[in-house]
């Protein structure tokens, strides 16, 4: 618990000047750390959920820097190194550190799920995403159908957007 508080300021840090990208993860550990308790994940694979969830936009700040753009490939391709380098300062174990830098790899890519980990922060990104863009009842929909698979993330989605 320790080296998630730890992450939390440092990324609070690395976000400086940046309140919506801040508020953004902060929002997007919460739904993550609360749908893996509620789907029990084993206690490895939770710190790993959550460390991803602090980190998997990490590649934004570089994205926009060397392509004046944050496309999701570009954040996922761009967020590997920073977020290895972070955990690692930071004594993350190595196994956990490359998990957690897959996750951040792979964030927008809602194909070939390997692991309820990344099945949460998908579903835990999307909430976030959804209700800070706006997204219309079809978006949320087609999500529902297509995306969520976890019983609590589908719970909280049909809660949060009255389905």
């Amino acid at each position: 618990m320790e080296k998630l508080n730890l992450l939390v300021a440092a990324m609070i840090q690395y976000e400086h000047g940046c309140p919506e990208r801040i508020q953004h993860f902060i929002k997007v550990h919460g739904f993550a750390r609360w749908i893996g308790l509620a789907e029990r994940l084993p206690a490895d694979r939770q710190l790993v959920l959550e460390a991803a969830a602090l980190v998997h936009d990490i590649g934004i700040r570089p994205a926009l820097e060397n392509y004046g753009s944050a496309a999701g490939p570009l954040q996922e391709s761009e967020g590997v190194e920073p977020a290895r380098r972070l955990l690692g300062s930071l004594g993350f174990a190595g196994d956990i550190t490359e998990r957690v830098c897959f996750l951040v790899a792979h964030h927008h890519t809602y194909t070939d799920v390997d692991g309820l980990d990344y099945q949460i922060l998908l579903e835990a990104d999307f909430l976030v995403n959804a209700y800070e863009n706006a997204s219309g009842r079809d978006a949320v929909l087609a999500a529902q159908q297509k995306l969520f698979a976890t019983k609590t993330g589908k719970q909280i989605l049909c809660e949060m957007f009255d389905l």
